[in-house]
């Protein structure tokens, strides 16, 4: 069984910054992929960057150029650094990895953006 465990969250002003982690319980070298979700209140959860084994990168278009999801394999750990943030940005942001065709999710960190 696989523990995700998000950091990071919190309070920003429009035009700030914040750096989101999920550490997980295990070894990241044999996941498929690792991404991030955001759920904003009455909307559906969505995609928002993934990050393959391979090293691919991609993101919603709302966030190009203004979010980057990275990991460390040594500390079994992802991350995404947000940038440019904008008060759209607010929403509760779920980590996501996959191993093996199975999903595993944290259990959210909140982001809030204000204007």
């Amino acid at each position: 069984q696989v523990h995700l465990v998000e950091s990071g969250g919190g309070l920003v002003q429009a035009g700030g910054s914040l750096r989101l982690s999920c550490a997980a319980s295990g070894s990241i070298f044999s996941i498929n992929s690792m991404g991030w979700y955001r759920q904003a209140l009455g909307k559906q959860r969505e995609l928002v960057a993934q990050i393959t084994s391979g090293g691919s990168t991609n993101y919603v278009d709302s966030v190009e150029g203004r979010f980057t999801i990275s990991r460390d394999n040594a500390k079994n750990t992802w991350y995404l650094q947000m940038n440019s943030l904008k008060p759209e940005d607010t929403g509760v942001y779920y980590c996501n990895g996959r191993w093996a065709g199975v999903d595993y999710w944290g259990e959210g960190a909140q982001v809030t953006v204000s204007s």
